[in-house]
């Protein structure tokens, strides 16, 4: 037998004449071994991991030969079973037996072992075993394909994935950025068309489901700027850039355009076109399409023919559209001018009127004096109506036609329903969602408006606009750091704008920054209109927060004398508020809902006015207006 001491119940034979058999002394020392113990004197552990060996090498062979012979994976599974369920016999027969030079034999029994340990060592070998069979019928057997793997069953959608090219590959949603096309023409004052043009074409794209597009004022800022394709793809997040070139003379227009890959800069598809200028809203359709197609995308909604449209009119509806987005004084006038001009030449052009009731809205909500609301107001609704029932499915009427109301009428239901629709006809449009957000800011829903204003600036994020009505938000929700942040974003993005720089005046001097609110405020230009009363009312404000009551009343007696106060009734009544003269704040507040201020959508939000709110008029007012309570 093997070495060592084996006690299996032995006991001493005492001399003739002993009357009992006595326990041997050296019995009486020896304690109950443990089971540990027992298990390394049977070996147990040296069959164990012995077996764990075999049985690795047993899966290592058999793995290779399954699929070298293109047997099924129940192969597998069954040599894994057997394995898992041979472990607990394993187990017992090396408890029970020992192999030695002689040949198998049985392990003797330790005197202090208990009688159910092989049992109880059978019952913890099913145990161990019992999860690798789970393991090979809910695990293995389930196991997820390797990700990079197709399988069988989808060799259709393969088939689909690798006939799409680079640019426009389907597992991931297609994207393109319209960069403005450059103008070839000899006449340099042509710009317009082409920026017009390139707009033209990026609304048309918006409407195709599924395709992801830059917004405008994005896009547009890489105008004139030596910026590789690959460098626009990764700041605009797009997969595909459209660009191009048009030649304008007289009434023919050659238009050159090209879809490139972002990721390589490799052409897709690129196409010229000479046409009429009378033929430019179809050679829209046929770029935009051919676009689509490069794209592997469903084709565009079914249009309606494409009408004909006046050459001069269409020439003069682009220059309106360049004019508005100056954003300045001069710029509102020139473009008023022109758009008139656009539905005298051709009353059917629907885009011609859209852009009219802005152009209307915005000179009688920016310069009062030159274009008084009471006149023009009811104007801008009148060309927003005709959009609307010459082009019903288009979105630019039903917005600006939400904004009048909104604004204007205090209508705030009929605001929201237009807006539902703009919103349905083009989805995710970045001016719509802007819109929407101003309605419910104007509500009091701040909350609701920082969302939807979060989707415009993430729909046009390098546009100046969006970012600091954010920030006037965020000012009213208290949250003066991340305003300021994005005021000066703001200022970054667009350095010309007065209201960004107002906003970003507000945001410091309501931290007290007084230094720096002031930069700002001496930063709006002096256009002799809103930059100007946005300048001097951030110079009474100051100086009244600086503890100098004199200047800021001087400044603020300035701006009362003015001729801009006739549009400027609410800043005056926010400078009041400020310094706590409540009187005359409400005084310039209810010349501000007599004048159809605009202003008066910031009432409920305003920070500027928090020391009036308390009083029975600021109620009062919110009645007039129709807006809930606080």
């Amino acid at each position: 037998m093997r070495g060592g001491l084996i006690r299996a119940r032995a006991t001493r034979l005492d001399p003739p004449g002993s009357s009992c058999l006595v326990p041997s002394a050296a019995e009486d020392n020896v304690a109950e071994p443990s089971f540990i113990a027992e298990l390394q004197r049977r070996r147990v552990f040296r069959v164990l991991v012995g077996y764990g060996v075999v049985s690795f090498a047993v899966l290592q062979i058999v793995e290779p030969i399954q699929h070298a012979l293109g047997l099924s994976d129940a192969v597998l599974k069954i040599v894994v079973v057997l394995l898992a369920l041979g472990f607990p016999v394993a187990l017992v027969l090396a408890w029970a037996f020992d192999v030695n030079a002689g040949g198998i034999e049985r392990t003797a029994p330790n005197a202090g072992a208990p009688r159910s340990t092989m049992l109880a060592l059978a019952f913890a070998g099913l145990l161990i075993g019992a999860p690798g069979v789970a393991w090979v019928f809910f695990g293995r057997g389930a196991a997820p394909a390797d990700p990079r793997a197709t399988p069988a069953a989808d060799a259709e959608l393969k088939a689909r994935l690798d006939a799409v090219a680079p640019g426009s590959d389907i597992r991931s949603p297609p994207s393109i950025a319209v960069l403005p096309l450059v103008n070839m023409s000899s006449d340099k004052e042509q710009e317009y068309f082409s920026d017009g043009l390139s707009e033209e074409l990026l609304n048309l794209l918006a409407k195709v489901p599924g395709l992801q597009v830059a917004a405008r004022t994005s896009a547009f800022s890489f105008k004139g700027k030596n910026i590789k394709i690959g460098e626009i793809g990764r700041e605009l997040g797009v997969a595909t850039v459209l660009e191009g070139s048009v030649r304008k003379s007289g009434d023919q227009v050659r238009i050159t355009t090209q879809l490139i890959n972002t990721a390589d800069g490799f052409h897709l598809w690129s196409e010229t076109y000479d046409r009429k200028l009378t033929e430019v809203f179809a050679v829209q359709d046929e770029i935009a399409r051919a676009v689509v197609a490069a794209l592997k995308l469903k084709l565009l909604p079914a249009q309606a023919e494409a009408r004909a449209v006046n050459p001069e009119a269409y020439n003069q509806f682009l220059l309106g559209l360049h004019f508005l987005r100056e954003g300045s004084t001069e710029g509102r006038r020139r473009a008023l001018e022109v758009l008139e001009k656009t539905v005298a030449l051709d009353p059917g052009f629907a885009r011609g009127w859209a852009a009219l009731a802005r152009a209307r809205f915005e000179n009688g909500d920016q310069n009062a004096a030159q274009y008084p609301p009471a006149r023009f107001f009811p104007l801008a609704l009148e060309a927003a109506e005709k959009a609307i029932a010459l082009a019903p499915s288009e979105a630019a009427g039903w917005e600006q036609r939400a904004l009048i109301r909104m604004l204007v009428g205090n209508d705030w239901a009929g605001a929201r329903r237009d807006l539902e629709l703009a919103n349905a006809l083009a989805p995710g449009d970045a001016q719509v969602l802007i819109v929407y957000s101003m309605l419910q800011s104007t509500l009091g829903q701040l909350p609701q408006a920082i969302a939807m204003l979060r989707k415009a600036t993430a729909a046009d994020p390098l546009r100046g606009g969006p970012w600091s009505e954010l920030a006037i938000f965020q000012l009213g929700t208290g949250e003066f750091a991340e305003a300021e942040a994005n005021a000066a974003r703001s200022v970054q993005l667009s350095p010309d704008c007065s209201r960004c720089l107002r906003t970003l005046g507000f945001a410091r001097l309501l931290q007290h920054k007084l230094d720096e609110a002031k930069a700002a405020f001496e930063s709006v230009k002096d256009d002799g209109a809103s930059g100007t009363v946005y300048r001097q009312m951030g110079a009474a404000l100051v100086a009244q927060e600086r503890g100098d009551g004199a200047q800021a009343s001087r400044l603020l007696a300035e701006m009362i004398g003015k001729p801009f106060a006739a549009g400027a009734s609410y800043q005056i009544a926010e400078v009041f508020a400020w310094r706590g003269e409540t009187g005359r704040a409400f005084e310039w507040l209810d010349r501000a809902w007599k004048q159809r201020d605009a202003g008066l959508r910031y009432l409920k939000i305003d920070p500027l006015l928090r020391k009036v709110r308390g009083d029975p008029r600021y109620a009062a007012l919110l009645r007039k207006q129709k807006l809930p309570p606080d």
